[in-house]
């Protein structure tokens, strides 16, 4: 089996759960750490020739984070493609299996098996809280609705504002985001990497948690402590 991985979180699941099949994955798969696979592009850039030199049986995608003319084009060429839906936590689970069954890796790994019982044992605090969360910059964009970051939050007791809205990832102007008058503003380090000095500044007033974006928005074998890390991250901004 010689499989391809597009999404950074798959990337991490199959290479610890089924070493050796993985033979390429994207610039943007940082974990494992030392993985030594041929690089084939960005999620959304991926080099299309590059992947078929790599004579994979499997392509792993997802629906979001990968462009259908290049998953398109996969399978114009003869190649098998597994494309993945994740909008919340129970989703990831059902995917990530399929995903691990389709690789070969045999019996439920260990990491998956303590995922599903570290989410299943969480008892979300009250009162409940609410946030918003920025995913980027120049222009803000927040998390919308029908998100898999949302859906984390929630288990975690924290509602965000723009969970109804129309669009997964809205544009919303600053002054906006500041007078929905959040509990918390929640910035990750991925997509945009906010930082102590590059996010904060913009909320003035309110708390600001920096949380781990593969934590909040990877599913793999992370899953298994975001519960802690973020909890964590969400208690220290709130003191």
């Amino acid at each position: 089996m010689r499989v391809v991985s597009l999404v950074p979180s798959l990337t991490e699941a199959v290479a610890v759960s089924a070493p050796g099949v993985l033979v390429g994955a994207t610039d943007w798969c940082t974990h494992p750490a030392g993985l030594a696979v041929t690089r084939v592009g960005g999620t959304k850039n991926p080099q299309v020739d590059e992947v078929l030199a790599l004579a994979p049986d499997l392509v792993v995608a997802n629906e979001e984070e990968n462009r259908a003319p290049d998953l398109d084009a996969l399978r114009a060429a003869g190649v098998d493609v597994l494309v993945t839906e994740v909008r919340d936590v129970p989703q990831a689970f059902e995917e990530l299996a399929r995903v691990l069954d389709a690789c070969g890796a045999g019996p439920r790994p260990a990491w998956l098996r303590d995922a599903e019982a570290a989410w299943a044992r969480l008892t979300a605090p009250e009162p409940r809280l609410t946030a918003v969360v920025p995913i980027w910059r120049r222009p803000w964009m927040v998390l919308g609705r029908a998100t898999f970051a949302g859906d984390v939050l929630a288990r975690l007791g924290v509602d965000h504002r723009y969970a109804d809205h129309a669009d997964r990832y809205p544009r919303v102007p600053l002054d906006a985001l500041r007078a929905a008058a959040p509990d918390v503003v929640v910035l990750p380090d991925e997509p945009y990497r906010f930082t102590a000095d590059d996010g904060p500044e913009a909320f003035e007033g309110l708390p600001c948690a920096l949380v781990s974006g593969r934590h909040l928005t990877w599913y793999g074998p992370s899953l298994a402590e975001a519960p802690r890390v973020l909890g964590e991250a969400l208690r220290a901004a709130l003191g």
